[in-house]
């Protein structure tokens, strides 16, 4: 099949080739309310009907959202890409001194930013020599100039670093940091829960025990997280499959995780892989989340990672979300992903409409805050919340 083929021609080859699976058939979840088993899941990673299983994955979603999709007014902040360790998978990383090294003041991280936004997205580097206080100061310094914004911010493997560096515990570091306006965790850091992966792509990184940990402290400060997949590069479905329901087990736990997101594999320089995951990967990853994350609310197509067009068609094959307007995105297109850097709200909600849903604006912990709908072909608000 041509690497370019349109979405819509392999849906249409996809359905000439279908053969129907007994978990297709059984409609696990979706009817029964019976969860989906690894061996179930498997199946349906082996599956040539990709219809069907879009099919059930959004009678999945439709059961929580209806006919909604939501997306946030954000903005994404890496504040350096200076970083102690050198994962082979990784192009944004660099060292101090190198002529891609940069380093953001406190200033420069607030000309960013604007009282429009709603949430603000900061991941970056493990940097060798800022100091604890720096940390807390850019977020006392955000609250100040922009009350409104949530501040989601530092993954597990930056909380699991500042910890070591700062030689305090992880329950401490996230309490200093609540303190000054941190409302969530996102989920990156995780890749994939693989032993075998690490030791060969990121030896140096924290792996699945520690992840879950941090998340799971964060939970039970009452800070909501997110949780990720990297995926397309060289784990198989069974790895991928492995690391879902981890997360579904810590899930059952805490009821921490506000979405999963499935992230795409940007080959760039590294080379780990030739080229990315095929449309029929990105949409099978996410309609197997849909059903076999049946605790988590939320499925994220991430836009920057698939492209605009495969996650407007994932809104049909499980996922509810598809991130914002993000406003400079580096860490992916570092990568050389081919989305753009920033999409502005209208797009999104067009995005959202001319894939056949309603869009739904957001705060960072999932609290709407307008309602769209389409009339006369141009959007139009049919419902707000105070601010």
């Amino acid at each position: 099949m041509p690497e370019f083929l349109s979405v819509a021609a392999v849906i249409r080859a996809t359905k000439r080739q279908a053969m129907r699976s007994a978990v297709l058939q059984e409609t696990p979840c979706a009817q029964t309310g019976r969860r989906l088993t690894r061996n179930e899941a498997l199946e349906l990673f082996a599956t040539q009907d990709l219809l069907r299983l879009g099919q059930l994955a959004d009678q999945a979603k439709r059961a929580r959202w209806g006919n909604q999709a939501h997306f946030v007014i954000n903005r994404q902040i890496n504040p350096t890409n200076v970083c102690v360790l050198s994962c082979r998978f990784c192009d944004f990383a660099t060292k101090r001194g190198r002529p891609n090294a940069y380093e953001m003041t406190i200033a420069q991280i607030l000309d960013r930013l604007s009282p429009q936004l709603h949430e603000v997205h900061i991941v970056g580097g493990l940097h060798p020599d800022w100091r604890w206080d720096y940390y807390l100061e850019m977020f006392r310094a955000i609250k100040a100039q922009f009350p409104q914004i949530q501040i989601k911010a530092w993954t597990a493997v930056e909380i699991d670093y500042f910890s070591k560096k700062f030689r305090m515990s992880v329950e401490e570091i996230l309490r200093q940091l609540q303190a000054v306006g941190l409302t969530a965790l996102p989920g990156g850091g995780a890749e994939v829960f693989s032993e075998r992966i690490r030791k060969a792509l990121f030896p140096f990184k924290i792996g699945a025990p520690r992840w879950l940990e941090i998340h799971r402290i964060a939970h039970r400060l009452g800070i909501p997280t997110n949780a990720t997949l990297l995926y397309g590069h060289r784990e198989t479905h069974e790895e991928r499959v492995d690391h879902m329901l981890k997360l579904r087990e810590l899930q059952d736990q805490t009821q921490g995780f506000m979405s999963f997101i499935p992230l795409a594999y940007q080959p760039g320089r590294t080379r780990v892989v030739a080229r990315q995951a095929s449309a029929i990967e990105d949409l099978k990853t996410i309609a197997i989340a849909r059903l076999l994350l049946d605790n988590v609310p939320h499925i994220k197509a991430y836009w920057v990672t698939m492209g605009e067009e495969i996650a407007a068609v994932s809104l049909h094959f499980g996922a509810d979300d598809i991130d914002g307007t993000i406003g400079e995105e580096r860490i992916m297109h570092a990568a050389d992903a081919p989305s753009p850097v920033a999409l502005t709200r209208e797009r999104l909600v067009a995005l959202i409409q001319e894939a056949g849903c309603i869009p739904v604006e957001r705060d960072a912990v999932y609290h709407p805050l307008k309602t769209y709908a389409a009339a006369n072909g141009h959007a139009r608000c049919e419902s707000s919340v105070s601010q």
